[in-house]
């Protein structure tokens, strides 16, 4: 884990009621969290969506790294507005608010969140992959999801929120009749229980650490490293009518997915309206 010292604890201004706890939250204390050189903590025993209370926090001047944590969402809901499964006590659900931010790093900063979230699995035992460009698979099954969305002022990026979801607990999982993807959960691929609050410390822990490192070479090839399905045949929907397929080859310098198609020639897929499956 990684130590960072001589910093302030953040200031938590909402917080799990006395004698309430939060998987494995010291209630009222935040103990871990308040080791990292995070902004402010807002936590909600219930909540439409975390991104949107990050949002609206945000557009009055969240400080940076200010952090929105939920034990239940009631409309979560992840990339191309599908809906976000998160019910009480077996999740982490949160997001996190950067600034300054520039929508030109988009690609990296999904990358960002992608590798930190990997980083925690790693550290409770687990081999995860990153499914381009937002979710982590185990054992080639949806863990955890991603959402970055901006607040604007004028024609410049205000901030930026990163939501995450993580199948902490095997309640998180959505109902078959709601999966478009195979899911799992921490604690089914581990074989027990996992703790939520350490969980949240290893992600942050290793986001606030990768950070100064997303303009690197380094950070690339280490987000290329664990891309699920690389050097397998693979299909990339862009919106509505564009489908390309081909073997998935690793990443561009920013982020953008690289395959080559059945005729040799190589194709980019910018983070956006798109989404990746392993071809049939």
């Amino acid at each position: 884990m990684t130590s960072f010292n001589n910093i302030n604890p953040p200031k938590v201004l909402q917080s799990p009621r006395r004698g309430k706890t939060f998987g494995g939250f010291d209630s009222h204390e935040f103990k871990l969290l308040k080791k990292l050189p995070l902004g402010e903590i807002k936590y909600f025993e219930s909540t439409g969506s975390t991104n949107d209370e990050a949002l609206a926090w945000a557009a009055k001047g969240a400080p940076d790294l200010s952090l929105v944590i939920a034990d239940e969402q009631t409309a979560g809901r992840g990339r191309l507005d599908r809906k976000w499964f998160t019910p009480r006590g077996t999740a982490l659900a949160f997001s996190l608010i950067l600034r300054p931010a520039t929508d030109s790093h988009l690609s990296r900063t999904i990358g960002l969140a992608a590798l930190s979230i990997a980083d925690a699995l790693i550290q409770h035992g687990l081999a995860p992959q990153i499914k381009w460009p937002n979710d982590i698979l185990l054992n080639r099954k949806k863990t955890a999801g991603i959402l970055i969305e901006t607040v604007w002022s004028g024609a410049e990026v205000d901030s930026m929120v990163i939501g995450m979801g993580i199948n902490v607990h095997k309640g998180s999982i959505p109902p078959q009749a709601l999966l478009q993807f195979p899911a799992t959960s921490v604690e089914d691929e581990l074989g027990h229980p996992a703790n939520r609050e350490v969980m949240l410390d290893n992600v942050l822990s290793a986001f606030i650490s990768r950070r100064p490192q997303t303009d690197s070479e380094d950070f690339i090839k280490s987000w290329e490293a664990l891309l699920a399905y690389l050097g397998e045949q693979v299909q990339v929907r862009a919106g509505e009518d564009d489908l390309y397929t081909g073997e998935l080859l690793g990443l561009d310098p920013d982020g953008g997915l690289r395959l080559r198609d059945e005729h040799g020639r190589i194709i980019t897929a910018s983070v956006g309206d798109v989404s990746l499956r392993p071809r049939a």
